[in-house]
Formats: C-alpha cells, sequence, structure tokens
C-alpha cells in the first residue's frame, strides 16, 4: 500500500488541489461529451441529412439523382397523365354528345373549378383570369402534388423541402407579373411601382429603396421560403414522432414503452395537420401569384 505525502507547505497545498481540479474537470469534460453506444440501435433524431439523400442514378454527373429527385419526377408524371387523360376523356364525351360525366371528368372538372372559380376568376376577373389561368392551375397541381408526398408511405418527403423547386416556381410567378404589367402599362410599371403617386418628391429617397425591396427582391424570396420551410417543418416532426415511437414500443422492455402509444397518436394528428398544411401551402402559393399578377394589372398603374 502507498501513501502519497501531502505538501506542507501552502504553496505545496495550492498546486495539489488545482492539479485535483484540472482533473475532475477533465473527467466530468469526459462524461458530457462521451456518446453511449445505444442498444438495440437507440433513438435518431431527424436532421437536415434528411433532405439530402444519396444519389441513386448518375452519381457524380450533372444529372445526378437522388431521391426527392425522383419523387419529383414521378409526380410530374403522373400530374401530366391524369390532366392528358381527362381532357381526352372530356373531348370524347363532348363529341359523342354526353350529358352526364364519368366520375373520373367529375374528379378533373372539380379540380379545375376550384383554381378557376376560387383564385384566378376572384382575383382577376374572367378575361384576365382565363387568360392565366393554365399557369396557375399548373402551379397549384404541381404544389400540391409535391406537398403531399411528404405523407405518402415509401416516399415520405415533400417534392418541395429542397429550395430548388421552390426557387423555380417563385422565379416563374415573379417573371409572370412582371411580364403581366410591362405589357400592360410598359416602362410606366417600373416608375409607378418606384416611384408610388401621391409620395413628396423629397420622400422616394426612402421609399423607393423600399419598394423596390419589397417589389422586386422580397416577393420571390417569400415565396420560396414559406413554402419550403414548412414543409422542411413538417417533415422533421413526423420523423421525430414516428422515430420516437418505434425506439418506444421496440427498443424498450419496460413500462417507458407506454409512450409510443402517446408519440405515435401526436404523429398521427400531425400527419392530418400535414394534410391541411399540404393543401394549404398550394392555395397560398398560387394565391399571392395571382395577388401579384393583379396587382400588376392594376389601373393605377
Amino acid at each position: 500500500m502507498s501513501v502519497t505525502a501531502t505538501p506542507k507547505s501552502p504553496q505545496g497545498q495550492h498546486q495539489l488541489a488545482t492539479t485535483q481540479e484540472q482533473k475532475l474537470f477533465t473527467h466530468a469534460l469526459n462524461l458530457l461529451t462521451e456518446t453511449p453506444a445505444p442498444s438495440g440501435g437507440g433513438f435518431e433524431a431527424p436532421t437536415i441529412a434528411e433532405f439530402f439523400p444519396a444519389p441513386v442514378l448518375f452519381e457524380g454527373t450533372s444529372f445526378e439523382i437522388n431521391r426527392i429527385m425522383l419523387i419529383r419526377l414521378l409526380i410530374t408524371a403522373l400530374i401530366i397523365l391524369f390532366f392528358t387523360l381527362w381532357a381526352s376523356r372530356a373531348q370524347k364525351a363532348t363529341k359523342s354528345g354526353q350529358i352526364v360525366p364519368s366520375k373520373f371528368q367529375l374528379i378533373g372538372e372539380i379540380a379545375l373549378n376550384f383554381v378557376r372559380k376560387s383564385i384566378a376568376h376572384e382575383q382577376l376577373g374572367e378575361k384576365d383570369g382565363d387568360r392565366f389561368l393554365p399557369l396557375l392551375t399548373t402551379i397549384f397541381f404541381i404544389v400540391v402534388g409535391m406537398n403531399f408526398t411528404g405523407i405518402i408511405p415509401l416516399l415520405n418527403i415533400a417534392g418541395t423541402s429542397v429550395i430548388g423547386l421552390p426557387l423555380v416556381l417563385a422565379l416563374v410567378a415573379y417573371f409572370t407579373f412582371i411580364y403581366a404589367g410591362v405589357k400592360k402599362h410598359g416602362g410606366h410599371f417600373f416608375t409607378a411601382a418606384l416611384f408610388p403617386a401621391g409620395v413628396p418628391p423629397v420622400f422616394y429617397i426612402l421609399v423607393t429603396p423600399i419598394e423596390f425591396l419589397s417589389t422586386f427582391i422580397l416577393r420571390p424570396v417569400t415565396l420560396a421560403l414559406r413554402l419550403m420551410m414548412n414543409m422542411i417543418a413538417g417533415h422533421l416532426l413526423l420523423v421525430l414522432c414516428f422515430s420516437a415511437t418505434s425506439f418506444f414500443l421496440f427498443e424498450n422492455q419496460s413500462l417507458v414503452a407506454l409512450f409510443g402509444a402517446g408519440t405515435f397518436a401526436f404523429g398521427f394528428v400531425f400527419t392530418l395537420f400535414e394534410i391541411l398544411v399540404a393543401f394549404l401551402q398550394a392555395y397560398v402559393f398560387t394565391l399571392l401569384t395571382t395577388v401579384y399578377i393583379q396587382l400588376a394589372l392594376a389601373d393605377e398603374h
């Protein structure tokens, strides 16, 4: 048995206390930073890496495709197929003199009439509404279709949860309302937007930069970010709930497993909520696009 001699001098005792404090601090730091090996896999919280899956086709090339890109291609193909079949059957029904539409035709008509009457005609009137209806219909059904993939089994992630697609749609809306304004008002569209009527000229120093930022910069940015962030938040929330459910039910043998029922219930409720959000975000995106076009066409320009 060895006995450690305790220094009798105050200086020696101070050095010993400092050394012990350093050892305790190092030990505590190691305990905090140490990652214990989980039993049965453990619980893994969702991360931002969910939105950057590994490539599945053409890896390392300019045409690299991952799971999200496959989802986008799939939904685009389904939308094209749906409306192609609907238009073909509607044309045949018209030629044959069919009065009562089939269920398939009725679904297509309800979908189109929602965009036409609730968004396009409501904001732009019948003439301009029908003029921009193809674009507005395309935007609405692309967004709603891509949003709903976040709750479809085996897909499980929204095609709009990565900035690429929301940004493309926002730029389409951006150039459309500028095109509409320039075609109707010419160059006066920009002067009216940047130099609002009724404002004293001295205040244009403040008003013009604000109008430029809000009209020509923030509109596409907010359109894209609003859509993307809602889909990101919804996906992370669902993954969190169902990952916790799996952890509690299948990796615990104690009463803690009962918590799995609660997390599953929350996941189910949030899934229903995501259905509402998927539709609502498509409606808001299309509606704001229509409002921007309406503002560009307004007579005060």
